[in-house]
């Protein structure tokens, strides 16, 4: 960027860079959402222990994002300034933690998976179906660190299609494999919750599958060489960068699932209905976090061109746009909830489908402050390089605040399990004036990148 901006110029780049993020994030969503689909019609229980086991996936996956965040940061900022050597290394440097990561989390749920499922529920056949889940579905992991590090960096340099397409070829694999297992199509045995774990396992190997053949001729490229080798005062820079992104994001994810063990102790029918709803705070999220990932991209850039006025008036904007998008996606939300009630109407117990049908207008209030959240701290205090904001925020407001509140209303007061998640979702709102108040004084943002004399390194 040379010059700046106007509005219409920012929107029309913003939405440039946003709905393919949306249609990638709506794949995505959609691949656990054909797990929780189809597995409605294997049963409840396999329903709810699948969306337990999940739960733990959903961490690895908090810690994935985090170093994919890094790598979406440092690379918008390096590609800013037109060096795509240090693009190259930053990859490779996320590659080697996301791997590191991934087999630490393996390693535990291949060994334990059972004392995984303890912690969110102590019902025994659901905690028995679960660990078969569990299993099958961490060997995914490995592949899902490293597709997320390449397809975060091409978003952040506008390479936004393929990512798009190596999510619709996912989908496809996944739906395609869980049909089979589930229902026996194609003389395949009819493996159930395992089924559908191991159709999860091939969507992801197709997936960094395409991303590796894509490196050969890509712009940027996935270099092994930068796994194994040492990047110097980059690596230092990326863990500055990352870690606290991931730290964020893992304290985030991790009281989530703490959120869903203290409803998993409430009863199956709680669980089956929050396993619905989450299903579809995530996809009606889909637009306010492309948002997100896109104001990133244009943060990071406009502050790697050192263009900095012009950042400041860039967040203002982006920040209306994603109120607005919220917004209506809160009404598109309450106008398919009917919907979404009659097509559970026959899997779900009365007890849950009445749960649920409450849940999805609680949903709709918190996505707003959600959407107000991620864009401030995923996007603009991340893209401007501080995500140790976030990260301190969250571990106060979550582990302080919305979680003794949870756990009062739910151990102490003894309340009803609807009125344990109405608690629940008071969070955002709970953090987003000090979020707003750091975001006006300007201070997150920073020009991260370093010449090529600070760096140090040989090609």
């Amino acid at each position: 960027m040379n010059k700046e901006l106007s509005t219409k110029e920012l929107y029309k780049w913003t939405l440039t860079l946003a709905v393919p993020i949306m249609i990638q994030n709506l794949i995505s969503t959609l691949v656990g959402t054909a797990d929780t689909i189809m597995l409605g019609y294997v049963g409840q229980t396999a329903m709810a222990a699948s969306s337990l086991a999940n739960q733990y996936t959903f961490v690895i996956f908090c810690i994935f994002f985090g170093l994919a965040t890094g790598t979406s940061v440092m690379v918008a900022q390096y590609w800013g300034k037109k060096d795509e050597v240090s693009v190259e290394r930053i990859i490779g440097i996320s590659g080697r933690f996301s791997l590191l990561f991934a087999a630490i989390f393996t390693s535990f749920s291949l060994l334990f998976p059972q004392a995984v499922m303890k912690i969110f529920s102590s019902d025994s056949e659901t905690i028995s179906i679960g660990a078969q889940y569990l299993r099958i579905v961490s060997i995914s992991f490995i592949f899902m660190g490293i597709s997320q590090t390449y397809m975060s960096a091409l978003r952040s340099i506008g390479k936004i299609v393929f990512p798009s397409v190596v999510s619709i070829v996912s989908l496809v694999v996944n739906i395609v494999l869980n049909a089979s297992f589930i229902f026996g199509f194609f003389g395949l045995p009819k493996l159930g919750v395992m089924g559908v774990a191991l159709g999860t396992v091939c969507a992801r190997f197709s997936e960094v599958l395409m991303c590796l053949l894509y490196s050969i001729k890509g712009q940027i490229k996935f270099r092994l060489k930068y796994i194994f080798t040492s990047s110097g005062i980059l690596t230092k820079d990326f863990v500055k960068i990352s870690f606290p992104a991931m730290g964020n994001d893992l304290i985030w994810g991790l009281a989530t699932s703490v959120f869903t063990a203290i409803l998993g102790h409430m009863g199956n029918d709680i669980i089956a209905a929050n396993a619905v709803a989450i299903m579809v705070v995530n996809i009606g999220a889909i637009a306010e976090r492309g948002f997100a990932n896109a104001t990133t991209v244009v943060v990071g850039q406009s502050l790697g061109a050192n263009q900095i006025q012009e950042t400041k008036k860039y967040s203002k904007k982006l920040l209306l746009l994603t109120i607005i998008v919220a917004v209506i996606g809160c009404g598109i939300m309450v106008a398919i909830r009917p919907l979404i009630l009659k097509f559970y109407s026959d899997k779900l117990s009365p007890a849950a489908l009445s749960y649920l049908s409450a849940m999805i207008f609680m949903t709709t209030y918190r996505m707003v402050g959600e959407g107000i959240n991620t864009c401030l701290i995923c996007g603009c205090f991340r893209g401007g390089g501080d995500s140790r904001y976030g990260f301190i925020m969250d571990t106060i407001m979550m582990w302080a605040v919305a979680l003794p509140l949870m756990a009062l209303a739910a151990y102490v007061f003894k309340l009803p399990p609807i009125w344990v998640y109405f608690i629940m979702t008071l969070d955002e709102y709970e953090k987003m004036p000090f979020v707003v108040h750091h975001f006006r004084k300007y201070k997150w943002m920073k020009n991260i990148t370093r010449n090529q004399d600070e760096l140090g390194l040989e090609n």
